[in-house]
């Protein structure tokens, strides 16, 4: 498929009912956003029945497609097959089930308190749709990271175009060409192509907008949005430290790091960017370490099969740069032809060093000396809110102490990653790391305008009276007796 090409597509001019050389002249995708946004207003996706129906597609494209997800993922991001089928589509499917699940439920009006003047009315909370939303997806989990938050969309009713990167190139083929023989043509789309394509998509007004990628081009796409006055979602990284504690079991602390750190050659957002340990804590953990990746990947990391490669030749020149800083404990090796970087750990890492400054996501683990747990806690703090932090230590003391005098995304305690895996845990950033959040319900809610509503009756109309001119001190009385919001042990007086 060609770079900029839009799926599925009536032609502009029957898509959007205006003119050939009107607004779609102006903007190549103006006919596509139009004619969802009239698909949205039919009220066509509204009913449980429909969501239920697109919702139960996706699962047989994913089951459909597994084998091309697993080659594509392979080819264009040297994935392994194993954290392939576990992160692209076995979690995919987990969020897919959970929604099919409780979907009826979260659909359902939500009845709230009433104060005693609204006491016979009914007033309740309606979810319902935004209407058309765009979601932009990255490269490094290109299955995962579209149709998570699709399937939210989905479930909440929204007309939707995604937009999967073009870094990932056959796995972007597998979405354009296959999606929508899945789903309705009416309501979803694909588009596909590079910054200029996006650049232009981005003119067109959304309902919400939903970005995973970086904190400068989600700035870019905050901006977009703000000229429609559209609400985003942005899911953004950044540098998530980890700390280690001086009381922990180094062997188990050691595999659990380099499983995050070098899952899909550490290009996930959520990995752990970089150690915080004692001098004492460093010289234990390297020795784990080696043994920890030994165990994973042999003697040899090059030669497994279940050890990845860095996604593109720019990507892989980054990551290899950031080698200069500390010293290499292990690893280190590189071969460019490969975009092969070995699993390597840094040692006596500064703050000011180069890969410190930047989010590695790559297979680099640099280490950072600190004295204490409260050092530890300066120093997260001193730096920008990541999405994700991790702390280690067999003392839960130390453990609450990190979560409570910290700010992150999320949080995982004693172990990494695991924590986006669940569904029934909300997943985003927070200042620099995104905003908004997503996964299971919240994935719903996001893209779910919560409407306030209250329904009164034509009659009673005397209760009605202390409210209208003229008015009283009586009068007032009276309303503050039958709308206030009483605290317990409360006495209200007239």
């Amino acid at each position: 498929m060609e770079t900029g090409t839009v799926v599925p597509l009536l032609p502009e001019s029957e898509a959007s009912g205006a003119p050939e050389g009107d607004a779609t002249s102006r903007n190549p995708y103006a006919g596509l956003v139009s004619h969802l946004r009239a698909s949205w207003l039919s009220g066509k996706t509204r009913p449980l029945e429909y969501r239920t129906a697109q919702l139960e597609a996706l699962g047989r494209f994913l089951d459909d497609k597994k084998q091309q997800i697993l080659e594509a993922t392979a080819s264009d991001l040297g994935k392994v097959p194993f954290e392939a089928e576990l992160s692209e589509i076995f979690l995919s499917k987990n969020e897919l089930y959970e929604t099919l699940k409780n979907l009826s439920r979260w659909m359902k009006d939500e009845q709230v308190d009433r104060t005693l003047a609204t006491r016979m009315d009914s007033a309740f909370i309606r979810k319902e749709p935004y209407g058309v939303v765009l979601i932009i997806a990255p490269w490094n989990y290109p299955i995962h990271l579209f149709l998570v938050p699709l399937i939210g969309a989905v479930a909440a009713g929204n007309c939707v175009i995604v937009k999967p990167s073009e870094m990932s190139k056959k796995t972007e083929r597998i979405v354009a060409e296959g999606l929508p023989s899945y789903l309705d043509k009416d309501c979803f789309a694909v588009v596909t192509g590079g910054v200029p394509e996006t650049t232009r998509l981005l003119e067109n007004k959304f309902d919400y907008i939903f970005f995973t990628g970086s904190p400068p081009v989600g700035r870019i796409v905050m901006t977009a949005a703000a000229k429609h006055l559209t609400p985003v979602t942005l899911e953004l990284g950044g540098k998530n430290p980890c700390y280690v504690s001086d009381t922990c079991d180094v062997t188990n602390v050691a595999r659990r790091v380099a499983w995050g750190r070098f899952f899909n050659a550490g290009q996930t957002c959520i990995a752990p960017d970089y150690l915080l340990c004692t001098v004492e804590m460093q010289e234990k953990l390297i020795p784990a370490l080696r043994e920890a990746i030994t165990d994973f990947y042999g003697p040899n990391p090059r030669e497994s099969p279940d050890f990845g490669r860095i996604a593109g030749d720019k990507q892989f020149r980054r990551v290899q740069r950031l080698l200069g800083s500390g010293r290499v404990a292990l690893g280190g090796q590189t071969d460019e032809a490969e975009r092969y970087i070995a699993p390597t750990v840094l040692a006596d890492v500064q703050p000011s060093d180069p890969i410190m400054q930047e989010e590695i996501f790559g297979p680099i683990l640099p280490i950072v000396v600190i004295t204490s747990t409260d050092e530890a806690i300066d120093f997260i703090n001193s730096r920008e809110r990541p999405l994700a932090l991790y702390a280690f230590s067999s003392d839960d003391k130390v453990v609450n102490q990190v979560l409570e005098r910290t700010s992150s995304g999320g949080f995982c305690g004693n172990d990494t990653l695991m924590h986006m895996s669940m569904p029934s845990l909300p997943f985003g950033g927070i200042g620099n790391s995104g905003l908004g959040r997503h996964h299971g319900k919240f994935s719903f809610d996001t893209f779910s305008h919560h409407r306030g509503c209250l329904k009164r009756g034509m009659g009673w109309e005397p209760l009605n009276a202390p409210r209208y001119p003229p008015y009283s001190q009586q009068k007032f009385g009276v309303i503050r007796a039958t709308c206030k919001v009483t605290r317990k042990n409360d006495c209200t007086l007239l």
